[in-house]
């Protein structure tokens, strides 16, 4: 299936006929198409193991389409094409939260953490050091420089986590179930920071009622097949088609 709502003139994302399987696998993703306009979120839906995740860690690379057996695409950001050659600059437009923020925090204290991204873009120490305090700033944790991850909550860890993507300045979010696991303060912390954010995103989760709120369009996945795309309530209120791939429609749009 296809998705094109968007214009050639206004692609923030661009992903044409993605399939993938890993070596010796089956298919994972399989003739995926779609695009993203600039400061367009669009919310990544459908059961577990539709290949949300997979469909993600292609937009940077971290999944390069050299891993799979058969796979014959086309993705580009923001004009310039996720391939090896360009792996670096597609990596400073594309900031990738995963859902567990212990895949992503490895240093002793929240500055290095931030600061690390920056530093290898090639950021002087003192504008790397600005760069920190104003992503820090802008997730609410002003302040956290010196304190180590490990005494951190969940949400405040997953907030550092996108402090360092923040930090490196971004066109385009992918998000891998941010919203997991959070406290419904922290679920609303989070919500309120990705609405300030002018950029694109592309947000995998299983919290419809969140897709409601914060997402323009919606993308059902099942299967690693694109089974629908449209507006968010006309997709997420279609009780026919989101029982047929396993999920509810969310209390809001419940009639």
């Amino acid at each position: 299936m296809t998705d094109s709502k968007v214009t050639p003139a206004s692609v923030a994302v661009r992903v044409e006929r993605l399939s993938f399987r890993y070596p010796g696998g089956p298919d994972v993703l399989t003739d995926i198409s779609f695009t993203i306009a600039p400061g367009e979120i669009i919310g990544l839906v459908g059961p577990s193991g539709a290949g949300k995740s997979t469909l993600l860690q292609h937009l940077n690379g971290l999944l390069p389409s050299k891993l799979s057996d058969t796979s014959t695409n086309v993705i580009s950001i923001d004009g310039v094409p996720v391939s090896q050659p360009t792996i670096s600059e597609v990596r400073r437009r594309v900031g990738f939260l995963f859902q567990d923020p212990d895949d992503q925090l490895f240093c002793p204290t929240v500055f290095e953490d931030v600061a690390f991204g920056p530093l290898n873009l090639g950021l002087t120490n003192d504008d790397a050091r600005q760069r920190v305090c104003d992503s820090l700033a802008s997730v609410g944790l002003a302040g956290y420089e010196p304190r180590s991850t490990l005494r951190l909550s969940l949400g405040e860890r997953k907030r550092v986590c996108l402090a360092g993507v923040f930090a490196c300045q971004p066109s385009v979010l992918a998000l891998d179930e941010p919203f997991s696991s959070l406290d419904p303060r922290a679920r609303r912390t989070l919500i309120g920071i990705l609405k300030q954010f002018s950029g694109s995103q592309i947000i995998a989760t299983h919290d419809l009622d969140v897709v409601v709120d914060l997402c323009h369009r919606v993308l059902l996945l099942d299967g690693g097949q694109l089974r629908a795309a449209g507006p968010t309530a006309d997709i997420l209120g279609n009780a026919a088609l989101m029982e047929r791939h396993g999920l509810e429609v969310p209390w809001r749009l419940r009639r």
